[in-house]
């Protein structure tokens, strides 16, 4: 005689939000790869790209006059968080509207719609991490224990992305013209934030500014793990204060709209 194996507890409310965000990160990912022959080489190949053709300029056309050296991995340092910011809060523009029928008939926090975005840039950021430590042997950059700080910059930036992503994607909704708003600023933004230069390259008093773009300090705790001097303590509080303070301000905006959210998609 045989006994049937006990039930099995009830999924808890966090259990049931992880899977259906692993699950929805996992298909996204899954997607943007599947007709791909180059695949993971396509999330690394475009700030590749971009940080040898600003090499190129600052070093054999008009002269380094900004960063460190070796100004490659100096460059990547930036580059490659920017291209996780970037996608994400591109992408935040599409997240209710790309996949509307699941969002109204699904019965997961919708949170996750915005969350799997940033989780799934997060994985081709880290996937893209190994560039820079290839660049690193390369040209002789040495890796100081500054690299302490990654996880911290990992966490900051993650906090910062979410919380615009909270703001931006239930507001295009109703909205429309603001996903092109979204692009010129993230293409202003990108000029405004130090990557193809640091902070310390600028101007007396304007550095005080440009800190209180919250990129400046997460920037700089990237940058720490091959370049200390780059580490800018004031910045770093600046921006983990921004970015907890956008997160709150998007978990707010968010709960006041994910309900006409659902009415309109």
């Amino acid at each position: 005689m045989t006994t049937a194996p006990p039930p099995r507890p009830p999924r808890t409310p966090a259990q049931v939000y992880r899977q259906s965000l692993w699950l929805l990160t996992a298909r996204d990912l899954r997607v943007r790869y599947a007709t791909s022959f180059l695949g993971y080489v396509w999330s690394v190949l475009d700030p590749l790209v971009m940080a040898i053709i600003y090499w190129f300029i600052f070093t054999e056309i008009v002269g380094r006059t900004v960063g460190e050296a070796p100004y490659i991995v100096f460059l990547l340092a930036g580059l490659l968080p920017w291209m996780w910011f970037n996608g994400a809060v591109g992408d935040a523009t599409r997240a209710f509207i790309k996949d509307a029928k699941l969002v109204r008939s699904t019965r997961i926090p919708r949170t996750v719609w915005v969350n799997r975005i940033v989780l799934s840039k997060g994985i081709e950021f880290l996937a893209a991490i190994p560039v820079i430590a290839i660049f690193a042997v390369v040209f002789g950059a040495e890796l100081t224990l500054g690299v302490l700080w990654l996880p911290v910059a990992i966490l900051l930036q993650a906090v910062l992305t979410v919380g615009l992503g909270l703001i931006i994607a239930p507001l295009v909704v109703f909205f429309r013209d603001l996903e092109r708003a979204v692009k010129l600023i993230l293409r202003f933004l990108f000029y405004a934030s130090p990557i193809i230069y640091g902070l310390s390259d600028l101007p007396a008093g304007l550095d005080l500014w440009a800190s209180f773009n919250p990129l400046a300090g997460i920037i700089s705790l990237y940058r720490a793990a091959f370049f200390p001097d780059q580490l800018d303590a004031r910045a770093v509080l600046i921006a983990a204060a921004m970015s907890l303070a956008i997160l709150g301000l998007g978990a707010l905006v968010f709960r006041r709209m994910v309900r006409a959210v659902l009415k309109e998609v």
